[in-house]
C-alpha cells in the first residue's frame, strides 16, 4: 500500500510539473509583442507612418515598415540589389519610398514579409472570427491561425517551431526599425 501511495504521489508531482511547464510556455509572450508595441508607440508619438533601416549585421539587407495607427504593421525585409539607392532614401528619411522599393524591387528569395494585425506582435493562435497574422519568407507563407493541419505542417509541434522561428526573425526586424525610429523623423 505504501508503494502504491508513493507511486501515486510521484505521478501527481510529475503531472503538476508537466502541466506547470506547459502553462508557462503558453503564457510566455512572443519576442515580437513588446517590440511591435514599442515601435507603434514611437511612430504614433512622432506622427510617422513608415520607417526603414539597414540591417547592421548583413550587407545590403534592409527592413521597412508601413504603419496604420492602431491597426496594423506591414513589415518587409530583404536584400536590395542596388543598395546605394536605398541608402540615399534612408539618409533622406524617405521611409515610405524605401518600403515600396523593398516590397517591389528586392531580391525575391531574400524577402520576408510580415502582416501584424493589431501592431502587437505575432500571435500563434487566434479566437474564432478574429484576424490572424501572417509571415512570408521566400516562397513559404505561414498563417498564424492555429490550424497547423491546413498549412500541411506535420504536427502542432512543427507549427509552434515555425512560429518561434518567424517570431525571432520578426523581433530582429523590429529592433532595427525601433533604433531607426528613435533617431527621429
Amino acid at each position: 500500500m505504501r508503494t502504491s501511495l508513493r507511486r501515486s504521489g510521484i505521478v501527481l508531482v510529475v503531472g503538476v510539473l508537466v502541466l506547470g511547464c506547459a502553462a508557462a510556455a503558453l503564457a510566455q509572450q512572443p519576442q515580437s509583442a513588446s517590440l511591435a508595441q514599442e515601435l507603434a508607440s514611437i511612430l504614433d508619438q512622432r506622427k510617422m507612418d513608415a520607417v526603414a533601416a539597414k540591417d547592421s549585421g548583413q550587407d545590403d539587407f534592409y527592413y521597412a515598415a508601413l504603419y496604420f495607427s492602431g491597426s496594423q504593421l506591414l513589415v518587409v525585409g530583404a536584400k536590395y540589389s542596388v543598395p546605394v539607392l536605398l541608402d540615399a532614401k534612408l539618409l533622406d528619411r524617405e521611409y515610405r519610398d524605401a518600403y515600396i522599393d523593398l516590397n517591389s524591387a528586392s531580391v525575391p528569395q531574400s524577402k520576408i514579409f510580415v502582416v501584424d494585425l493589431g501592431a502587437d506582435g505575432l500571435k500563434a493562435t487566434r479566437h474564432e472570427n478574429e484576424p490572424y497574422d501572417t509571415f512570408e519568407e521566400g516562397t513559404t507563407r505561414l498563417a498564424f491561425d492555429g490550424d497547423w493541419k491546413k498549412q500541411n505542417l506535420g504536427s502542432e509541434e512543427e507549427y509552434m517551431k515555425a512560429f518561434a522561428a518567424a517570431d525571432a526573425k520578426y523581433a530582429r526586424m523590429l529592433k532595427a526599425l525601433i533604433t531607426q525610429a528613435k533617431r527621429g523623423s
